[in-house]
Order: C-alpha cells, then sequence, then structure tokens
C-alpha cells in the first residue's frame, strides 16, 4: 500500500468528523477536483483505511441502560465479529484493546432483557470466548459529547 500523504489524511480527518460531507465541499477543503478527491476516497476504500461509514448516534433517552461488554476472543484478528457488532443498533463503540481482553463493547438498551439478549448474542459468536458484562452505573466524567478539538 501506498503511504498516506497530507491530503489522503486531510480527507480522512475530515470524514472522521462528517461522513455526509458533499463531494465539491471536501473537495475545496482539500484544495482538489472532484474526480481527483473521489479517486482518493476510493484508493481508501478499497484499501481498508476506511472500513465504513456509520451513523454516531447521540444519548437516546434518560431512561437508557449502558453497559460495556467486555470481550475475550478465540483469536484475533476477527474482523467478521467488527461486521456482527455494527450491525446492532445498541452497540454505541467498539474498541479493540491490548492484555487480556480484546475488544470493549458498549451498548445502550431500553430494559435489562435486551442487555441480556444482546449479551446472550455476542457470547454465542464462534469466534467470541468469552464475555463479561459491566453495567454503567453513571458518567463522572465524559467528554465524548463535547465538540472540544474538533
Amino acid at each position: 500500500m501506498k503511504e498516506l500523504d497530507e491530503k489522503d489524511r486531510n480527507i480522512l480527518s475530515i470524514l472522521s468528523r462528517d461522513a455526509k460531507i458533499p463531494l465539491k465541499t471536501l473537495a475545496g477543503k482539500i484544495g482538489l477536483s472532484r474526480s481527483a478527491t473521489s479517486e482518493r476516497i476510493l484508493f481508501l476504500e478499497r484499501s481498508g483505511v476506511i472500513r465504513g461509514y456509520r451513523a454516531d448516534i447521540g444519548q437516546l433517552n434518560e431512561g437508557a441502560i449502558c453497559a460495556f461488554l467486555l470481550i475475550s476472543l478465540v483469536r484475533t484478528p476477527a474482523l467478521g465479529v467488527l461486521d456482527r457488532l455494527a450491525a446492532h443498533p445498541e452497540v454505541r463503540r467498539v474498541s479493540s484493546v491490548s492484555g487480556q481482553l480484546d475488544l470493549i463493547v458498549e451498548v445502550e438498551v431500553p430494559t435489562m432483557n435486551h442487555l441480556n439478549t444482546i449479551r446472550d448474542t455476542v457470547a454465542l459468536l464462534e469466534e467470541v470466548d468469552d464475555v463479561t458484562t459491566s453495567i454503567i452505573l453513571r458518567r463522572d466524567i465524559d467528554r465524548m459529547g463535547s465538540d472540544a478539538g474538533a
């Protein structure tokens, strides 16, 4: 794979903040034609740098239950697991981590029964070795929703 240049990194930075930005606007921001910008995006997608576009859903409601699913995989990488997790609208964030765990999945559900259902669904994936569930009692510090640094 060719090394990413400054224009590629600018495209990634802008798309990570606004994946729905019109191509014409993106091209103007990075100083390239629409066709050159489109070619670069296509290359980034085909090479796996851009793996997909997702909706980043804000807080759904005050009564929601948030939890972490702490997942150990049978072996890594297990990219199919990410696709299956992304298919669940309850999944808010997935992080690959080092150490004894492989993935930390943040979910938001309306009820405990729903949490149990999604946890069981994840635990039954053949690539998953173990799942531990930790319910979030409160968020003492939450900078994820702020526009700081944007």
